[in-house]
């Protein structure tokens, strides 16, 4: 779907996006990265709107640089910032934004009544642009990245500024369209529970850079998993125990966190156990999550910066 090689943006002294190599395959990726990683920058300069300092890259097998028009043709962009003009109705702006994408005025009218429709905006649809909630106008910068049947779209930070009822809404009304439309996605978002709801890869830059990328089973699955333990009896004696096996435990009281990366843990807890004369009366598995391996790359990072 998409495909980089070095590809590079500065401005002046400063470097938005520094080297960036990889493949993104078909599907819904997540684009991930704090405030100020790069993502926008990114986005852009696969649209072909930014032209690279240095690197290339490819978006559907077209070339960023001289193939930017047919690329644009061929992709949906629904943009962060809160860029509508306001006097204008939110039918005559999608309808306007599909002709401008190269579709006759007749089709670009149609196609309009029906991505609005898709994307909740009934009635309001003849009313100004400046009366919709913030709801509505970001479900209207979704329908002009959808008027004209793009083959992949670029969602950069869509449920930015919506309360939680809201950005719930949003997250399940790009699921549904991807199944209807069987889109490519490529969504921008600082927010990792975005992420897993709608997505199926991930790829992550910070501070410009390339740090990860690949299935959320993959990157999820190096996150240490947890236990969480009640016991009775000599808690101390017990956690002491298992400290001297290495392993990192967080308790209150007689509740116990413990983190591992292998299920020869079980082994470890029992054997410990009745050493230590103490019952275990409740054990319960958490998961890892994609939050999980988000810190703990951002700590190895932040270990290897303090390092060096």
């Amino acid at each position: 779907m998409i495909e980089t090689q070095g590809l590079t943006k500065r401005y002046d002294a400063a470097t938005a996006l520094d080297s960036v190599t990889m493949k993104v395959p078909e599907g819904s990726i997540g684009l991930l990265g704090e405030n100020g990683a790069g993502k926008t920058t990114l986005i852009k300069l696969l649209l072909g709107l930014l032209k690279p300092t240095q690197g290339s890259a490819r978006v559907l097998g077209m070339d960023i640089t001289r193939q930017s028009l047919e690329l644009r043709r061929r992709v949906g962009y629904m943009p962060e910032d809160d860029c509508l003009p306001l006097d204008v109705t939110g039918m005559d702006f999608v309808s306007r934004m599909g002709m401008i994408s190269g579709l006759p005025k007749t089709a670009a009218v149609q196609r309009t009544h029906d991505v609005l429709y898709l994307v909740g905006i009934g009635e309001e649809r003849f009313r100004p642009l400046g009366t919709y909630s913030t709801g509505m106008k970001q479900k209207v910068k979704l329908a002009q990245a959808l008027v004209h049947d793009p083959k992949l779209v670029l969602l950069d930070e869509p449920t930015v500024g919506m309360d939680p009822k809201g950005r719930d809404e949003m997250l399940q009304l790009i699921q549904d369209i991807r199944k209807k439309m069987g889109l490519q996605l490529l969504v921008s978002t600082h927010l990792l529970g975005d992420v897993e709801r709608i997505c199926e890869a991930v790829v992550i830059i910070r501070s410009g850079q390339l740090v990860a990328q690949g299935s959320l089973k993959e990157l999820v699955g190096d996150a240490a998993e947890s236990l969480h333990l009640r016991v009775a009896g000599p808690v101390e004696k017990f956690v002491d125990s298992l400290r001297t096996d290495g392993l990192k435990i967080e308790s209150v009281g007689n509740l116990l966190t413990i983190r591992y990366e292998n299920d020869s843990i079980y082994e470890t807890i029992m054997k410990r156990a009745a050493e230590s004369g103490v019952q275990i009366r409740r054990m319960e598995r958490e998961a890892p999550s994609l939050e999980d391996f988000f810190i703990k790359l951002h700590t190895e990072e932040d270990k290897n910066v303090i390092a060096s």
